[in-house]
């Protein structure tokens, strides 16, 4: 063995993070007060003789209390690249501010060795008011550059960030996609021991993403620097990562490689994508009697691009004359993003005493990734008497394992998808539950 190659050994063998029965505590409603800005700082003063007036004028109310981490320990090895990955809720995006130094731990300890750079959201660490310019070098700063040190590398970054035009603009004028250019370029390039990048980089175009991780493979490899990867994309974490961590409602459930990580991930959970009503539905009208998602993986786990398929059954004693049912699929905001509907004037469900089970058949669920739900309305068309809806129900992932960028797609739009197929089964047989 060579000199150089013991000494990268014993380089990558030294931890650079420490994280110990790390903990943290949410009030819901609450806000987090580190990390506010002067501004905030502000109005936060000046409203707190109101509160106190509501406070006295009143019992206070009860506090909900969420713990989106509990007693999280790993280490990380200089020069690795982890991805860490988990459902939406997880807790991931609480991890990565703890260990960016944005938000403080309620339980456990961090230990860091070497100086952090991170890009956790769209916009962060700048100043909306200072030009691009102005923030490159506030950045900078920040991070214990000198002067000279960053000017050195200020044309590189702004040349792979593409927004030389706009230089010299206030930051509050730029896209979404300008800000993010910028922000990683600076995160990169001011040479970070440690890299901490969060989904932030899905909002950026697909060119632009794979120049991303092409940079932070560099990062990696030059001088065995650490990269944190956080995103759904499971083709990204295992293309580029050497280990990964899996999070499951705020408790570090796994650990490892990454094809472990991610099969342990697509087979695990505790989702119920089933609906089935309860027994004494309490009226002879006709009812959805159980819904289903099919999806392509087991738990509830559906890879995007991938076909699924959407199971209704309806209990009808007496005839329908005329029926329709409407099913939307939502996000955890309640924001629709598919809506599909079967009524076929010419093949009818429900003229006969039974049920009937309705499946739609989607070739290619292209929907961002994400947890979604179900939403069905069962009514008289067109505007008639709803017999029966459902709301929340049947929960999913969609997951993604591939390279395809959706473009223009907007989660608070209800996307209308035109590539689907009923097939409607009378006298259909109730499933009991599993």
């Amino acid at each position: 063995m060579s000199a150089h190659t013991a000494a990268a050994m014993e380089h990558m063998s030294q931890t650079v993070i420490r994280v110990a029965g790390l903990g943290k505590e949410y009030v819901i409603g609450a806000r987090e007060r580190a990390g506010e800005t002067f501004r905030e700082m502000l109005i936060s003063t000046a409203a707190e003789p109101f509160r106190r007036l509501r406070r006295l004028g009143g019992a206070a109310l009860p506090e909900d209390r969420i713990w989106a981490l509990k007693d999280v320990s790993f280490e990380i090895k200089e020069g690795e690249v982890v991805g860490v990955i988990g459902r939406n809720g997880a807790g991931k995006s609480t991890l990565l501010k703890i260990l960016s130094r944005i938000t403080e731990p309620t339980t456990g300890r961090v230990e860091i060795r070497g100086r952090v750079s991170s890009l956790l959201e769209v916009g962060t660490g700048f100043h909306p008011e200072l030009t691009g310019r102005e923030n490159v070098y506030l950045n900078g700063a920040i991070l214990g550059m000198g002067r000279a040190e960053i000017k050195r590398k200020f044309d590189e970054i702004v040349d792979f960030s593409g927004v030389e035009k706009f230089l010299d603009t206030p930051v509050k004028h730029y896209s979404s996609g300008m800000q993010v250019r910028l922000a990683f370029a600076v995160a990169a390039h001011l040479e970070p021991e440690i890299l901490i990048v969060d989904e932030v980089l899905a909002v950026g175009d697909y060119e632009f993403q794979q120049k991303c991780f092409g940079k932070m493979q560099a990062v990696a490899e030059d001088g065995g620097r650490t990269v944190l990867l956080v995103s759904h994309n499971l083709n990204v974490i295992s293309s580029f990562a050497n280990r990964a961590l899996l999070l499951d409602g705020g408790v570090l459930f796994t650990c490892g490689t990454v094809p472990e990580v991610i099969s342990t991930y697509l087979s695990k959970g505790s989702v119920d994508t089933i609906y089935v009503a309860p027994q004494a539905h309490g009226s002879n009208a006709p009812h959805i009697a159980r819904a289903e998602v099919l999806t392509s993986e087991p738990n509830g786990m559906h890879q995007f691009g991938k076909p699924l398929e959407l199971r209704i059954t309806i209990s009808h004693e007496q005839p329908i004359l005329k029926a329709c049912l409407t099913v939307q699929i939502h996000k955890q905001d309640q924001s629709p993003v598919l809506l599909t509907y079967a009524y076929y004037p010419e093949k009818r469900f429900g003229e006969k005493p039974g049920s009937s089970e309705l499946t739609c058949r989607i070739p290619s669920l292209r929907l961002n990734v994400g947890r979604h739900y179900l939403r069905a309305f069962l009514s008289e068309p067109p505007g008639g008497v709803v017999y029966d809806r459902l709301q929340c129900v049947c929960p999913f992932e969609v997951v993604r394992t591939d390279d395809t960028v959706l473009w223009g797609w907007r989660t608070d739009h209800c996307a209308y998808h035109d590539d689907w197929s009923w097939v409607i089964a009378e006298d259909a047989v109730l499933h009991p539950p599993d």
